[in-house]
C-alpha cells in the first residue's frame, strides 16, 4: 500500500509541483470551461466525479475498505498510469496557453479532491497534501482538510460513454503492449500497424474515437478498426468448450455438447461474441452456451501476433522496416540522453550540446532525426563526429554508442 498508493500519489504530486513551480502556476487564471478542455481532461474529471459519488456511498454505508480501494484504483490506474503519463508533454516547456493551464487545473483538482476523499482513512497524508496545494493557490484557506466540507459530485460532469471509450483504449493498449513484450519489441521502437475488429456499431464508433490515443500510447503508425460486418478471413478463430464451467451446468450432456461444438464455424463464433450466448439444440434438450462456457482462440497470422481478451481481439504487425528502425534508434537516444541529463543534475530548463561518434548502425538515424532529438532533449545541437573526447558509452542490443553531453 505504501508503494502502490502513497508512493504513487507522492510521485504524482511531485511531478505536478515540479512543473507548476517552473511555470509559476497558482490557479490565478479563470477556470478553463469544461467544453474547452481536451477530452482526456474531461475524461479524468468525469471519472473523478464518479469516484466522489462511489466513495460517498461507501462511507455512508460504513464500507471504508471499498472506499480505500476505489481511491487507490483511481490514483494508480487512471490518474498516474494513464492521465499523467499521456499528458507529460503538455507540462514540458512550450507556451503557457489555455491547454497547459487546463492541464494544471485538471491535475490540481484531482489531487485536491483525492486529499478530501482519503482524509477519513489517511488523515495525516491527506492533510499534508491539502495544505501543500493550497499554500500556493490559496483556493481554500481552511487550517486543515478536516475542517473543510466533504466534496460533492456534479452529475453533469459525468460522461459515461467517454469513460467506456477510455476503458476500451486502456484495454486495447494493454493487449498491444502485451504482444510487444511477447515479440520483444520495446515501446520506443515504432511499429507500422495494429488491427482491431469491432463487435458492433457502438464499439466501432468507440474504437474510432480512441484510435489516435491508442496509437500514441503503444507507438504504432496505424490502428485499423474493422467494422462488425466486414470479413476478416485473415483472422482465424477457433472455439472449444470450457469444461470447468460447462461441467457444473450440464454434467451429463458434456460429451454431446463437445461433439456439437466441433462443427462450429465462423457464424457460430460471431453469434456468441455478438450476443454473449449461443442457443444449442441437442436431442437431450436445449443448452445455452454463454461466453464463459467457451474458449475462443485467435491464431497468429504470418508476420503478426494476435491476442484475444473477452470480446476484444487485436492483431499486431511486428515487422520492422529500415525506416521504422531509424525512428526507433532516435527515440532510444532521446531516452538515454534524458537519463544522462537527470544523472548529471541538470535543471529541466538547461540547454545542452550533444555529440555522437558516428558508426554505421546509427548514422542515418541521427542525421534524419537530429532536430527531433534536439527538441525532445532541449539540445542546441545534435551532431555526428568522427572523434570524441570525454565521452560515455551507451550499450545498445548489439553495439555500443559513444556520446558526449555538455551544458550549453
Amino acid at each position: 500500500v505504501r508503494r502502490k498508493f502513497f508512493g504513487t500519489l507522492y510521485n504524482t504530486y511531485s511531478f505536478f509541483s515540479l512543473y507548476a513551480n517552473v511555470d509559476k502556476f497558482s490557479y490565478s487564471e479563470a477556470e478553463v470551461p469544461m467544453e474547452n478542455r481536451p477530452e482526456i481532461d474531461r475524461w479524468i474529471i468525469s471519472l473523478l466525479n464518479t469516484l466522489v459519488k462511489e466513495v460517498t456511498e461507501y462511507y455512508e454505508t460504513y464500507e471504508p475498505t471499498r472506499a480505500g480501494r476505489a481511491i487507490s484504483d483511481f490514483v494508480g490506474e487512471n490518474l498516474s498510469n494513464w492521465y499523467v503519463r499521456l499528458n507529460r508533454k503538455r507540462y514540458w516547456g512550450g507556451e503557457y496557453n489555455e491547454d497547459k493551464i487546463s492541464a494544471y487545473q485538471t491535475l490540481y483538482t484531482c489531487l485536491e479532491t483525492v486529499a478530501h476523499l482519503m482524509a477519513p482513512i489517511a488523515p495525516f497524508f491527506a492533510d499534508r497534501l491539502f495544505l501543500d496545494l493550497n499554500a500556493v493557490t490559496g483556493k481554500d484557506n481552511s487550517e486543515s482538510v478536516h475542517l473543510t466540507n466533504f466534496p460533492s459530485y456534479d452529475e453533469a460532469l459525468i460522461d459515461s460513454n467517454l469513460e467506456v471509450c477510455m476503458q476500451l483504449a486502456q484495454q486495447t493498449s494493454s493487449m498491444i503492449l502485451a504482444l510487444r513484450r511477447k515479440a520483444d519489441k520495446k515501446v520506443r521502437q515504432p511499429l507500422s500497424k495494429a488491427v482491431v475488429p469491432a463487435q458492433d456499431e457502438t464499439s466501432y464508433k468507440q474504437l474510432l474515437y480512441i484510435a489516435d490515443l491508442v496509437k500514441a500510447e503503444v507507438n504504432i503508425k496505424e490502428l485499423e478498426i474493422i467494422p462488425a460486418d466486414a470479413d476478416m478471413d485473415n483472422l482465424v478463430k477457433k472455439i472449444k468448450p470450457n469444461f470447468k464451467t460447462l461441467g457444473k451446468k450440464y454434467g451429463k450432456q458434456m460429451k454431446e455438447i463437445a461433439n456439437a461444438m466441433t462443427t462450429f464455424g465462423k457464424a457460430e463464433i460471431i453469434e456468441i461474441e455478438k450476443n454473449g450466448y449461443y442457443q444449442l439444440s441437442l436431442p437431450t434438450g436445449e443448452v445455452k452456451l454463454e461466453l464463459e462456457d467457451v474458449e475462443i482462440i485467435t491464431e497468429d497470422m504470418p508476420g503478426w501476433l494476435v491476442a484475444n481478451e473477452g470480446k476484444l481481439t487485436v492483431a499486431l504487425d511486428i515487422t520492422i522496416t529500415d525506416e521504422l528502425l531509424r525512428e526507433g534508434i532516435a527515440r532510444e537516444l532521446v531516452n538515454r540522453i534524458q537519463n544522462i541529463r537527470k544523472s548529471n543534475g541538470y535543471e529541466i530548463v538547461d540547454k545542452i550540446i550533444v555529440e555522437i561518434k558516428s558508426r554505421p548502425e546509427i548514422a542515418d538515424a541521427v542525421a534524419e532525426y537530429a532536430n527531433y532529438i534536439a527538441t525532445q532533449t532541449l539540445a542546441n545541437s545534435v551532431t555526428l563526429v568522427e572523434t570524441i573526447s570525454d565521452s560515455m558509452q551507451l550499450e545498445f542490443d548489439e553495439y555500443t554508442v559513444e556520446i558526449s553531453i555538455t551544458k550549453a
